[in-house]
């Protein structure tokens, strides 16, 4: 081996300088006297004493420094942590806006990173800060038997899912621990199609309760509704609200018992636009209610413009794995517009609409509302159970600077 070594360490000497016939000829030779792997020879002859050298790494100057680095993680608490996919388009079209409402102070070179900055690249930047602030997810509800036999099941793959109209309509109960008593619910529906929520805080689960939210609930919606899906709920599945849709021209069909993916699009918004907002505390009085639903006039508005939201475009099986191709990220608002289903006047309401929001400033409406909502709950008995004319700020604000007990 020592001899093979010395050997090597002359032939490479040569094999450094000579042409591209002449290494072959030295590496023929080579090969035939040490009896080596032509290519581990080409390797250590190309490269030092030691065989293969590694050539040092040239580093790429950072593109995106501290700067880029606080305005992303700013936007990002703005909009709600979203992920990079949801995240890129908002930074493409609200960084010039928010820059405007001076909402957004950062240079212009630091914006225009922003506005073509990647989602990878998103995801890569926040991957610390998505560890620090890790969240969790629960959930739960039930089913009960009435006139189901009059009423279609509908699953999840019989949607149409271009056309607009048809909601999905589930309960979130505020029970808190105890499902004793009588307790607020929210009223969740969304649209299949574009995403669009509204929600509405009910004082009870009850069918007369459910009819008068729904009534709340399908104006404010900016298209009619033409059919609607709840679960297996007694409060949705009866006589009343049956009639109430015949009334209204709206087809009715359900899930499957037991079944809560043929609810997909609903259960998401759950936990995504009730859950994540005012958390699972028990709500049972007047104020509540009328703080829940303040939040969610806000929070309609919030995620419907300015929440990009990702759908599913097709399944594709490839060598038996199932690979899924989804549309790039767009609000229901841009959804609605993109459809085409609209009428022009309504797209010009809406139009009008998004250009008098600041997303900025919902923000901070749902953060305050939601303190305040999380205040009322824990001086529950110290509050007088009654709607107030002047709204509940006025009745919690001498508690504010009470330290609470956790």
């Amino acid at each position: 081996m020592h001899s093979r070594k010395q050997y090597l360490d002359e032939v490479r000497k040569e094999y450094g300088t000579a042409e591209k016939r002449r290494r072959s000829e030295l590496l023929d030779e080579a090969q035939r006297r040490t009896k080596l792997n032509r290519k581990y020879l080409i390797r250590i002859l190309g490269g030092g004493a030691g065989g293969r050298t590694k050539k040092p790494r040239q580093r790429r100057g950072r593109s995106y420094g501290p700067a880029v680095l606080g305005a992303l993680v700013e936007i990002w608490e703005m909009f709600d942590y979203p992920c990079g996919q949801r995240l890129q388009p908002v930074l493409s079209r609200e960084v010039g806006r928010l820059r405007r409402m001076r909402e957004l102070r950062c240079s212009d070179e630091v914006a225009e990173k922003l506005q073509r900055i990647s989602a990878k690249t998103i995801d890569r930047l926040l991957a610390r800060e998505k560890r620090v602030r890790g969240l969790a997810r629960s959930r739960n509800p039930g089913w009960n038997r009435l006139h189901y036999e009059r009423v279609p099941v509908k699953v999840a793959s019989e949607w149409d899912t271009q056309e607009i109209g048809n909601v999905q309509i589930d309960f979130v109960a505020h029970c808190g621990r105890s499902s004793g008593g009588q307790y607020i619910h929210t009223l969740s529906t969304v649209d299949i199609a574009s995403g669009w929520w509204e929600g509405q805080a009910i004082r009870a689960r009850s069918q007369q309760e459910t009819q008068q939210g729904l009534e709340r609930i399908r104006p404010r919606f900016p298209f009619p509704i033409k059919e609607i899906h709840p679960d297996n709920d007694s409060a949705l599945i009866n006589d009343l609200l049956w009639d109430w849709c015949r009334q209204g021209q709206i087809r009715m069909s359900r899930s499957r018992p037991y079944k809560k993916n043929d609810n997909a699009w609903i259960e998401q918004k759950n936990w995504t636009h009730v859950r994540k907002v005012v958390g699972y505390r028990r709500y049972d009085s007047a104020i509540e209610l009328e703080l829940l639903n303040q939040i969610y006039a806000v929070a309609r508005l919030y995620r419907n413009f300015f929440q990009p939201t990702i759908k599913i475009r097709e399944k594709v099986r490839i060598e038996g794995r199932i690979q899924r191709r989804y549309e790039p990220a767009r609000t229901p608002y841009e959804r609605l517009l993109d459809n085409g289903q609209i009428p022009a006047t309504v797209q010009r309401q809406l139009r009008e609409q998004y250009e008098q929001l600041n997303p900025a400033e919902l923000r901070r409406k749902l953060d305050a509302l939601g303190e305040e909502l999380e205040l009322v709950s824990r001086l529950k008995g110290e509050i007088p159970n009654r709607p107030v004319p002047h709204g509940p700020a006025l009745l919690v604000s001498k508690w504010r600077r009470r330290r609470l007990p956790r």
